[in-house]
């Protein structure tokens, strides 16, 4: 238990200083300790991360930092996808499952490491400076529209809360700063992970009290803990930290399945 409750405060840690990295390590983690598969770990950690992300959400409200029009469209979008991928969650082998989880992390960190996702030239999405709001246009609705479908997709298949592709896509698109960024990927996967989370119940997915209730109550303490931290951190410092957790968890997810 003890065990839980600290995967649980270093997920929701991760998952408060930068907008992503919770759901793609609390699958893994639950895995580890719990004995599960991705299929049986998924929804556990995707309620987790969905909640913790919750209160992130409305610290970012509250500070006005949100670009919560951005974050309502990129989730409506997202809600086709997420469904999707939850019915090929149920019907995929969790072999692969594994691999494609395992592979997608190491796609993450590689761009985390070489690629600019901060580089705001040529950006698709600009922001007003004066009321520092995206300006909303076609150009606009179809690049926020095209990270909804794929964060959507992989939430519902992975059972992740989708940050690690929303944070470096709104970077890479938008000129916001980092902190509306965090804070927006919150309310997102808030957002994109309760579609999911509906989904698993309706699919009739039965949630084991005890280690739920501990793990998301760990993760939500987690949140807290890592919001009050991010201005005393960098944020590259962060984002190195959080590659070199994301490979080596992957490596470990892929040699599970070369072992069995």
């Amino acid at each position: 238990m003890w065990m839980l409750i600290l995967e649980g405060l270093v997920i929701g840690g991760l998952l408060g200083l930068t907008g992503a990295g919770g759901g793609i390590l609390a699958v893994p983690a639950l895995m580890a300790s719990q004995g599960w598969t991705v299929a049986q770990a998924a929804p556990v950690g995707l309620l987790a991360v969905t909640l913790s992300a919750l209160v992130g959400t409305f610290e970012g409200l509250f500070k006005k930092i949100v670009r919560y029009r951005a974050a309502l469209w990129i989730a409506l979008i997202s809600i086709p996808s997420a469904r999707y991928g939850v019915h090929l969650g149920g019907i995929i082998s969790p072999v692969w499952l594994t691999l494609a989880f395992s592979l997608v992390m190491l796609v993450v960190a590689y761009r985390i490491f070489f690629k600019k996702v901060n580089d705001h030239t040529g950006v698709l999405c600009k922001v007003n400076q004066t009321t520092g709001r995206l300006i909303w246009n076609m150009k606009t609705a179809l690049s926020l529209g095209a990270i909804g479908v794929v964060a959507g997709l992989l939430t519902g298949l992975l059972g992740v809360g989708g940050g690690f592709v929303i944070v470096p896509a709104l970077s890479k698109v938008t000129d916001l700063d980092m902190r509306s960024i965090v804070a927006t990927s919150l309310m997102l996967i808030f957002l994109i992970g309760g579609v999911s989370i509906s989904a698993h119940i309706l699919d009739g997915f039965q949630y084991p009290v005890s280690v739920t209730l501990t793990f998301v109550l760990a993760c939500m303490a987690g949140m807290l803990i890592g919001r009050s931290l991010m201005p005393l951190v960098k944020n590259s410092q962060i984002q190195k930290v959080f590659a070199i957790t994301v490979i080596s968890v992957a490596f470990y997810l892929i040699s599970t399945v070369i072992i069995t």
